[in-house]
């Protein structure tokens, strides 16, 4: 079972990137143009990167489900030239 460290270790990185953020945008007329795009941006690549580890931690579709997909849809997956089905899962 995974751990939800990476998890955390990541959070406490983007936060403290984005106290850095605004803590030294540079003063002038833009100044909370700037820290409010670099903090959103920061936000935003947290969030992909949390969406995407978790995804691959509890995928919705297991491998073990094979069996219980009908006929034709193993027929169409045999007869796709860019896989091959091996019975115990795809390869490429």
């Amino acid at each position: 079972m995974a751990s939800i460290f990476p998890v955390l270790l990541v959070f406490v990185i983007t936060v403290s990137l984005m106290t850095l953020a605004a803590l030294f945008t540079p003063k002038g007329p833009q100044q909370v143009t700037i820290r409010t795009a670099l903090m959103l941006a920061l936000a935003s690549c947290y969030l992909m990167w949390m969406v995407t580890y978790l995804a691959q931690l509890h995928p919705l579709i297991c491998m073990c489900l094979l069996p219980l997909i009908v006929e034709e849809e193993l027929t169409h997956i045999r007869s796709c030239s860019t896989c091959t089905f091996t019975g115990k899962g795809m390869t490429t």
